[in-house]
């Protein structure tokens, strides 16, 4: 068959699409080598692909094997079976040297070394591009501030490592990572350890290295909802070995139920949330609005209530003008109060009354 218009175009996006990939592995066997039987496999052999400028999140449970992967990925660690490629090449093709020029790799031990500095650490990430006697010239230099101006760590230059916050040692450490100037950068765990704000905080960075910087970044994490909701692709490891894809992708095919089969956990796909389940005590009649109506649903679902439209039943009326109000009315009587949290209590004495 003759190559037509539409065939060319198809071989042109798949050709195009084959050099996008920046790392791709087939039935990769991952575990620990041991003696003349060469290892037992962690999982079924995995399958997957990372392109340029994708941000990949890794979940499953623990124990699963996820550290695994990554270090496997990253050449830490030999793959028991199977094809991994760097940018095309076939790992085992690369020298020490020449791989960390490829990939970078971050994980959560904490760097404990006495009067290193921030700069220091951050120089160590040119070594694969410096010449047999490792000397850091004005390009590395360029590198170096680059990195630290791009991780916000510039004014910690001169900080030793060890007087830095959990939040400013993870920056470092990408600093380190950008300084390296790898394509693919790996980390196990990046937000282990921090408050909310250094977690979303050091996803947002990561976020944009992938847009400023056509990074491709692979990480692993136990926060469903922010892997959902920031990464391209997410790694997902199971029993049954590795399922890979959009977030919405895995939301329609209910993947992420294979997370949740404990009967007291619920998956909302909808919402892409995660609850407790609890037997419904009553149900609730709520009228209202906005922002105040929406979380005045989930404070009463919470509290173990369904809501119906029913007219019988607690009804709960919600206004927002001049200030949120919660008017509240049983077979006994009505109430209005100010905060959901009184609101609430009201309506669990009048279940436990009735």
């Amino acid at each position: 068959m003759g190559d037509t218009p539409e065939s060319k175009e198809f071989g042109y996006l798949l050709t195009m699409t084959e050099k996008a990939k920046r790392l791709s592995f087939t039935d990769l066997g991952i575990g620990f080598p041991s003696g003349k039987t060469g290892g037992s496999l962690l999982l079924p052999p995995l399958t997957g692909t990372a392109g340029k400028g994708e941000l990949i999140a890794v979940i499953g449970r623990n124990g699963i094997g996820k550290s695994t992967l990554l270090r496997t990925l990253s050449g830490l660690q030999p793959h028991l079976s199977g094809h991994l490629n760097v940018e095309g090449t076939d790992i085992n093709s690369y020298s020490r040297k020449g791989l960390s020029a490829k990939v970078g790799y971050i994980s959560t031990e904490i760097v404990k070394v006495s009067n290193m500095k921030v700069y220091d650490l951050v120089s160590l990430g040119r070594f694969p591009h410096t010449n047999w006697m490792g000397r850091i010239d004005a390009t590395d230099r360029e590198y170096i501030a680059s990195s630290l101006t791009m991780t916000g760590m510039t004014g910690f230059r001169e900080r030793p490592v060890t007087e830095l916050s959990d939040g400013e040692r993870q920056r470092a450490m990408i600093a380190m990572v950008l300084a390296q100037d790898a394509g693919i950068m790996i980390m196990d765990e990046p937000t282990a350890f921090l408050d909310i704000t250094g977690r979303y905080g050091i996803i947002h960075l990561l976020h944009e290295l992938t847009r400023e910087r056509e990074k491709t970044i692979i990480f692993s994490t136990h926060d469903l909802l922010m892997a959902v909701r920031l990464s391209d692709k997410i790694w997902l490891l199971n029993e049954d070995g590795l399922v890979e894809g959009a977030p919405e992708d895995l939301m329609l095919a209910g993947s992420f139920n294979t997370l949740f089969d404990d009967s007291k956990v619920i998956f909302d796909p909808v919402k892409g949330t995660v609850s407790f389940r609890k037997p419904e005590t009553g149900v609730i009649n709520i009228k209202g609005e906005g922002l105040e109506r929406y979380w005045t649903e989930q404070a009463v679902v919470r509290a173990g209530f369904s809501v119906s439209d029913s007219p019988s039943g607690i009804k709960v009326e919600v206004t927002a003008s001049p200030a949120p109000k919660w008017i509240c009315r049983s077979a006994t009587g009505h109430l209005s109060f100010e905060s959901v949290y009184e609101m609430v209590r009201w309506i669990r004495v009048q279940k436990t009354t009735s």
